[in-house]
């Protein structure tokens, strides 16, 4: 494939990753199908934490197993972006090479957490947008997938467990989506959510609020004790290009996904190694040594981006302070600023100058994230022994269905 053939087919997925949210409900239903969660075969999200450290980009440090920590009452929700690659309108729920290597890649890393949970969903296929076939009711029926998981997952986990919810591009659209029909009207479940990763999908804020733009209660993290908040950024290693797909407030379907818009709004940035700050920090990047599904338009859109992580023999490299970040106003977008230490590459922006660092969001800082939500799920754990609350044990392992 061409560079431009390939850029044309990463237009139209992160198109679709946007559009793609839309909806209320979905049509008709179909029984919730996971990729991740106790008792998946072959889970994706759940394999051996096995891990090369490097210090910078070519400072080999030390190889380790990362331990999976003891339950603490919460689990995790995970919905995978823009991936598929079927000649359909809707994907399927089959679970093709590219969506179990973005759950490798994006929510493996959180298994050491928490038990992630992750839906197959019918979303809206790159061909099908190209085609210009894609409808509204092909949107509603991919969130309502979404949502209809959701549900089918709190029945899983009964009614004293907390939760985490992540996403990225697509995901974060539906999950933002989510959060505010079916969360923020809820207090009982708003007190629930430990927290949400919602990566490179334009949440917004009011100008100078930690809230205020598409959620009204459910606020930004400014500290890592910070329990019901949003951790929301895009990654740029150059001041984002007007105009920029990301970082310049209310996404551009805003209209279609009810969120509010306006120049009173702004993206969120939150730096999850230096929450409430502005400061550039040594960031942790984690990527699974494995390449991603050969062929595929995130495979290609890697290649594309010039960045060849260190090699390891484990499933994992982390790379600790090969690029550093900090919130930014440059040019008057609001992102996570990337730039390289000495000695580390320089990452191209891809496929565009437009879509800045996007196929790296969920690995250029999923170390520092990974503490976050430590902490986070620890002091939900505090809160939650509390006299008078009760956290249920785990679940029963989930029919391996595929």
């Amino acid at each position: 494939m061409t560079r431009t053939a390939w850029v044309g087919r990463t237009c139209a997925a992160v198109a679709i990753t946007a559009a793609a949210a839309l909806g209320a409900g979905g049509s008709a239903h179909a029984a919730t199908k996971w990729l991740c969660g106790p008792g998946v075969a072959d889970d994706p999200c759940r394999p051996s934490l096995s891990t090369t450290l490097y210090h910078g980009w070519a400072q080999r440090a030390a190889r380790f197993t990362a331990k999976r920590d003891r339950d603490l009452g919460v689990d995790c929700f995970y919905v995978y972006p823009t991936v598929s690659d079927q000649p359909t309108r809707l994907a399927t729920k089959r679970v093709d090479p590219e969506i179990r290597s973005i759950a490798l890649y994006q929510a493996a890393r959180y298994s050491q957490l928490c038990r992630v949970y992750a839906p197959v969903y019918r979303q809206a296929t790159v061909p099908a947008l190209q085609a210009g076939t894609t409808t509204r009711g092909d949107y509603l029926t991919a969130y309502g997938d979404v949502e209809e998981a959701f549900e089918a997952f709190l029945r899983r986990i009964g009614p004293d467990r907390g939760f985490v919810l992540i996403g990225h591009s697509q995901g974060s659209f539906h999950l933002q989506r989510l959060i505010r029909r079916r969360i923020e009207t809820r207090p009982a479940l708003r007190r629930r959510l430990v927290s949400a990763v919602l990566l490179g999908g334009d949440v917004t804020v009011r100008k100078g609020s930690d809230r205020g733009g598409v959620f009204r209660r459910v606020r930004t993290c400014e500290r890592a004790l910070q329990l019901a908040c949003v951790l929301a950024f895009s990654a740029f290693n150059e001041t984002p290009p007007k105009p920029s797909r990301f970082g310049r407030g209310a996404p551009r379907v805003a209209d279609f996904l009810g969120f509010p818009k306006g120049s009173r709004l702004e993206t969120a940035c939150t730096n999850p190694a230096a929450l409430g700050s502005n400061r550039s920090s040594p960031l942790s990047s984690v990527v699974p040594t494995e390449p991603f599904a050969p062929g595929t338009l995130i495979a290609a859109g890697t290649s594309l981006l010039g960045l060849q992580w260190p090699p390891a023999p484990t499933t994992f490299v982390q790379s600790n302070g090969a690029f550093t970040g900090g919130c930014s106003r440059a040019g008057g977008a609001h992102v996570l600023r990337i730039a390289s230490a000495p000695g580390s590459p320089v990452p191209k922006a891809s496929p565009t100058p437009e879509w800045g660092l996007h196929l790296v969001d969920a690995n250029i800082a999923q170390g520092d994230v990974v503490k976050v939500l430590r902490r986070q799920i620890r002091a939900y754990r505090s809160v939650s022994r509390r006299p008078g609350r009760r956290t249920r044990a785990a679940p029963r392992p989930l029919a391996a269905r595929r």
